[in-house]
């Protein structure tokens, strides 16, 4: 761990990095991983009860269900816990709860998110105000059957796209200092939590534009 005179030694890399506020975790790795999957598990729970079909709905097929819980998924992560990373940014190397223990394990990944990196903080406050409500839209006119789902959809998808190809190239480029060597931190934290926002748009992109054009070919006749 870098320790300096004065600070708390912190295990995050490059190993100069300085974090004036830093405090230890006191939840273990099992406790912190555990919250987030009560957290998926709290959203699947209410992605699930949401998205119970009706009649005028879309939603009659497992595509469109999945679809459904995957804006579910983002609005709500989006807003509440990247929103915490906004709002918090400053103070997260010496906040102990259970949100920012959280943060401060991915972090081992991506130490960018308690030196307050210009970029990052203003990808995740982009993604905060602008993804996440349009999500929840997303998410709402698809339950609803709605013309605009799929242009909504498509910018959504074409901003988390770009903005996870910004996200990866910039740590990249300069070699992912940031992210601690072990590989366990660098493929699982890094790139698996993360890959899912190229993955998934990538499809409801391509989904969205073929029926767009359709809808065009149409109108022109």
């Amino acid at each position: 761990m870098t320790s300096t005179p004065g600070r708390t030694p912190h295990p995050y890399y490059p190993r100069d990095l300085v974090l004036e506020h830093y405090v230890p975790n006191t939840n273990s790795v099992v406790k912190s991983l555990g919250h987030v999957l009560l957290a998926f598990s709290t959203v699947v729970c209410l992605a699930l009860a949401l998205g119970r079909p009706k009649r005028h709905t879309t939603l009659q097929h497992f595509e469109d269900r999945l679809t459904f819980f995957w804006f579910v998924l983002c609005g709500l992560l989006h807003i509440l816990f990247e929103g915490y990373f906004g709002i918090n940014h400053a103070t997260l190397a010496g906040d102990l709860s259970p949100v920012a223990q959280v943060w401060k394990e991915y972090a081992l990944s991506d130490s960018r998110y308690l030196s307050s990196d210009p970029f990052v903080l203003v990808v995740e406050r982009i993604t905060t105000l602008v993804w996440g409500p349009l999500a929840i839209y997303s998410a709402w006119s698809l339950y609803h059957d709605l013309p605009s789902r799929h242009i909504a959809q498509l910018i959504l998808s074409l901003g988390q796209i770009y903005g996870c190809i910004l996200y990866y190239w910039t740590s990249i480029v300069e070699g992912s200092p940031e992210c601690h060597p072990d590989p366990y931190y660098y493929y699982f934290y890094f790139w698996f939590f993360n890959i899912f926002w190229m993955i998934a748009p990538v499809f409801l992109a391509r989904r969205s534009i073929h029926i767009l054009c359709e809808a065009i070919v149409q109108q022109e006749k």
